[in-house]
């Protein structure tokens, strides 16, 4: 049975009986129809295809569109790009990702594009096939190019008869149990019922916070324009007032991706600036663009990924070898602050002094490696720092990372002056980041994080310091250096704040409503700017910490103590708690749900994002060749549909030979 004549059966059912009365039956309920929900559908098909058993009945629900998901939405702005490269994106799981379940190879969103053009279109479009046809492994694809590869692998599965499919679009509000069952219930009162629901709604947003109902209110009240903030493929920010000043809080990677669709929509010119060594670009106005006044908490937008093709300057560590943080894996008492970061700082410091010494050599002075040898904290670690670096155009340390002043008061020319130079280092660890100290950085930074978050899953930190360090800052500073916008998008907003139309009003941005202006007004109390506009675009994520998510049926589940957030040493972190998982067949649980009292809910697995805290790195993509919590994760959700499925088609069979005895 196909997903649309399936979808059409239901929705007779709801027409003719009213939705409070229709319970559909399945072997499996998966909520969340983006690429954690597909990587589950694709690990059932293989099971059930490695057994040569009748197809395994699945209901894939998602609030916006099954295969896509709310972040790889098709019908979305080609403008919006998936910030990692198009070779290191897949959905199928590969000898990388240690696993129970057999293999079953599929394709990358590369080997997929070379099929879309080898086969001259698409049915979702004529823009597949074109951008399909310009894509290499070393560029960003368009978020719905990615959707529709997505889509895609979800129809092959679907394709194999291994899986029957209900796809479903309707928000899921509540579980409840249905006899052995546990059901789905939809706003519209249906549901959907089975021995397993799995749990995997990824990229969860927040309730509205006083402050933004505030700022939604006050907007109504004046008139104004105001974009909370969300998806970015859920908002509109087009049609702003030509050289009016428009207000933008985020610098993160939305913001990046926005840019790219107003430029778009201006019609300005781009051009290269001849004999620029760094790839330096230009910005033409058309006359239609704003005066747009940009900050938040840091003040500086996020670095870019490596330039696609360039040679990467490699990173070994001196200190923080994997002994190291393997003898740190054995604890449960590990300070972030205290013990960590010093040893993490000594690694980005080293990195930066040995690429300085080889771009600039007259900028570096005296025996650094011996002095950081023996740097035991951070503020050790910036003092050596500052003492090695003689040139102040190269002057740099680790508090600037997360405060780029340091936290002290500058004017607006200083300010501008450390903007100008952001603008050439970027430019400049963009064109060399085999030899630029900020890419040196970066790349560590992008080899570091990981095995951090390897102890934070084994509980390796103690509630306070996981709380205030390494989810308080150390995480958004990683986000910040290794998990930026392509290069292409940043080399457009560098032009666009050279060309004066971006303007960033520096750190500590606060936003008020002004009702004796009747306008909004955002100041940073570090540079002393004050702007105000009747424009107000939040370009920032409204990232479900899970305390605060506006997911109906996660609410509903930690309001009634049936899950709780996980806690560590008593600090609750931004997560609902989910049991460990092991690999073994025998193994028939796992990333299951607990409860307030502590009782597991072996009925109901959680995937990804809602359970990072127990589940580190299943929330960043799989990619070819690594290891991928997300494809990992999604074959123990398949075990436990398998396993269940056997228990109910036994218990079935039992009570049939029953009755007829």
């Amino acid at each position: 049975m196909t997903a649309q004549h399936t979808s059409e059966h239901v929705a007779e059912g709801v027409a003719e009986h009213g939705a409070e009365d229709v319970v559909e039956h399945f072997d499996a309920v998966i909520v969340g129809g983006g690429p954690r929900g597909v990587a589950t559908v694709l690990r059932t098909a293989a099971r059930a295809a490695a057994t040569a058993g009748p197809p395994v009945r699945l209901a894939v629900i998602d609030a916006l569109a099954v295969g896509s998901g709310a972040t790889w939405l098709v019908d979305q702005p080609a403008e919006y790009l998936n910030n990692t490269q198009a070779d290191a994106t897949t959905v199928h799981p590969d000898d990388s990702t240690r696993m129970s379940g057999p293999a079953a190879p599929g394709p990358d969103l590369v080997d997929w594009a070379r099929r879309v053009r080898a086969d001259g279109g698409h049915p979702a479009g004529d823009w597949v096939l074109e951008e399909a046809s310009a894509l290499t492994g070393a560029s960003f694809p368009t978020r719905r190019l990615q959707g529709v590869y997505f889509r895609d692998q979800l129809q092959a599965a679907i394709a194999t008869g291994a899986v029957e499919t209900t796809e479903v679009v309707a928000l899921a509000v509540d579980l409840v149990r249905a006899g052995e069952e546990t059901a789905v219930v939809l706003e519209d009162g249906r549901r959907l019922a089975a021995p397993t629901v799995v749990l995997a709604q990824g990229m969860l947003q927040s309730r509205r916070s006083p402050e933004i109902e505030a700022l939604v209110d006050f907007a109504e009240r004046f008139g104004l324009r105001y974009a909370e903030p969300g998806m970015p493929a859920e908002r509109d920010y087009g049609r702003l007032p030509a050289g009016e000043t428009v207000l933008i809080r985020g610098l993160g990677a939305n913001f990046f991706d926005v840019i790219g669709q107003l430029a778009a929509d201006w019609g300005g010119a781009v051009e290269s600036v001849e004999g620029d060594p760094h790839g330096r670009l230009r910005y033409l106005p058309s006359g239609r663009e704003p005066r747009l006044a940009v900050g938040s908490r840091r003040g500086l937008p996020y670095r870019s990924k490596p330039e696609g093709g360039r040679p990467v300057r490699p990173f070994a560590a001196r200190w923080a070898s994997t002994d190291w943080f393997d003898a740190l894996a054995e604890r449960t008492d590990v300070d972030f602050a205290g013990e960590v970061w010093p040893v993490l700082a000594r690694e980005f410091a080293r990195v930066h002094l040995e690429a300085l010494e080889e771009y600039a050599p007259e900028a570096v002075a005296g025996d650094w490696l011996s002095a950081l040898e023996s740097a035991g904290t951070a503020a050790e670690v910036d003092a050596v720092l500052t003492a090695s670096v003689t040139s102040p155009r190269w002057a740099w340390t680790l508090e600037e990372l997360h405060r780029p002043t340091h936290g002290q008061v500058v004017g607006e020319r200083e300010w501008s002056q450390r903007v100008t130079r952001l603008v050439d280092d970027e430019l400049g660890s963009l064109a060399d980041p085999w030899r630029h100290p900020r890419a040196a950085v970066n790349g560590a930074m992008g080899a570091l994080r990981r095995p951090v978050g390897r102890l934070t899953g084994l509980g390796a930190f103690t509630g306070e310091s996981l709380a205030r360090d390494v989810l308080g800052w150390f995480d958004g500073d990683s986000l910040a250096l290794a998990s930026g916008p392509p290069a292409d998008r940043v080399r457009l907003v560098l032009a666009l704040i050279e060309a004066g139309i971006i303007e960033l009003i520096g750190p500590e941005m606060v936003v008020e409503a002004d009702p004796s202006s009747g306008l909004f007004r955002a100041a940073s109390p570090v540079t002393g700017r004050v702007v105000t506009a009747a424009v107000l675009l939040e370009t920032r994520m409204s990232k479900g910490k899970i305390p605060q998510t506006s997911d109906p049926l996660l609410r509903s589940l930690l309001e009634s103590g049936r899950a709780r957030i996980h806690t560590v040493g008593g600090v609750a972190t931004h997560s609902m708690e989910a049991t460990g998982a092991e690999l073994s067949e025998e193994a028939l649980t796992g990333h299951n749900l607990l409860a307030a009292d502590g009782t597991v809910d072996e009925s109901v697995v959680v995937l990804g994002i809602p359970a990072a805290s127990t589940q580190p790195g299943s929330a960043i993509g799989a990619s070819p060749g690594v290891p991928s919590p997300l494809l990992a994760g999604a074959d123990i959700a398949a075990k436990q549909i398998h396993a269940r499925r056997r228990e109910a088609i036994a218990a079935r069979e039992f009570v049939d030979a029953s009755t007829v005895w």
